[in-house]
């Protein structure tokens, strides 16, 4: 089995901020809490210059797909989230139910539903269409989900969350679109380099979020136990959102390259979008690390566990080819 060099990444950055906190921490020698933020902007910047309105358009008539994939991403997973975040209170810390809430409020993942999609032979232009898409809507509802419940337990105010979003991650987005016409080309003949800046970046998140949790003493006052817990409670929380939107697309009377994208595109969350809201919205935080961590652990829990779904989905796509049609 091949080993995934970014994991590899982040558990070093893990591993780096246990052990030399003070690297990492805003004011530290590497000055992270600048470095960071310019290579936030930066990074939409290039999305927003990557994103091809053509591309979108061939995958836009399919409405069905459309609300079931926003209708899992923004309503089923918030609604599982806030209900985790509620029942949790007596055995959970704010920031580990935060933490929770925030994984099930994120948009889903670009890259990674699109290659899910077409590895398991689904409707590629619906994929790019939905991935793409939420990642726009989430830059508005996600941080109105997670300042609606903070904001209620005193913790985050609405209008600055959407505020430091706008202007950290939809203005370079939007500045990336206009500038396509100029270097559209560029991007796109080199997407292997952006995509190593956008990892890097997301490592330096990393780094820096779990340097400042270390140096504040969290890793220390958690329990254990609630580590564990938070492992199973996303496996979990995966298991059931994958189970749900399979069966909802079934209801529905999808096709199975209809299913296929509906069920990837509705149960991925992205890292890419979340490391770096998840440090404008919670970056005075000095539990960033743990509320984070969910975050992460998704990530790596369905990369693993969707390529096995979408290598069963393509079996079954050749089966269905080689079946004789009455």
């Amino acid at each position: 089995m091949k080993i995934d060099g970014f994991l590899l990444g982040m558990l070093g950055a893990v591993a780096l901020a246990l052990l030399f906190p003070q690297l990492g921490t805003a004011n530290g020698p590497l000055h992270l809490g600048l470095v960071t933020a310019i290579g936030i902007g930066f990074v939409f910047f290039l999305h927003g210059a990557a994103l091809a309105p053509a591309a979108l358009k061939a995958g836009a008539a399919n409405w069905r797909l459309h609300l079931l994939v926003h209708g899992s991403t923004f309503v089923l997973f918030p609604a599982i989230g806030f209900l985790l975040f509620r029942l949790a209170e007596p055995v959970a810390s704010f920031e580990v139910r935060t933490g929770i809430f925030y994984l099930c409020a994120l948009p889903s993942t670009i890259s990674s539903s699109v290659a899910m999609t077409a590895l398991g032979r689904g409707n590629v232009a619906g994929a790019i269409f939905d991935a793409t898409l939420s990642g726009l809507i989430g830059m508005v509802v996600t941080p109105a989900l997670v300042a609606l419940v903070a904001d209620a337990h005193g913790h985050m105010a609405l209008l600055p969350a959407m505020l430091d979003i706008a202007r950290t991650l939809l203005l370079p987005f939007v500045l990336g679109q206009v500038a396509r016409a100029w270097i559209g080309g560029f991007i796109t003949r080199n997407k292997a380099w952006t995509s190593r800046i956008d990892r890097l970046v997301i490592l330096l998140i990393v780094f820096g979020a779990f340097s400042e949790s270390t140096a504040a003493g969290v890793w220390t006052r958690t329990d254990p136990l609630v580590l564990a817990g938070v492992l199973v409670t996303v496996l979990a929380l995966l298991f059931v959102v994958l189970a749900l939107t399979r069966l909802a697309a079934r209801l529905l009377g999808f096709s199975l390259p209809d299913e296929v994208a509906a069920v990837f595109c509705g149960s991925k969350k992205s890292l890419a979008n979340g490391a770096p809201m998840a440090a404008i919205l919670f970056g005075q935080s000095p539990s960033l690390g743990l509320i984070m961590l969910p975050v992460m652990l998704y990530h790596q829990a369905q990369l693993f566990v969707c390529t096995i779904l979408a290598r069963r989905y393509a079996a079954q796509a050749e089966a269905e080819a080689l079946t004789p049609q009455p």
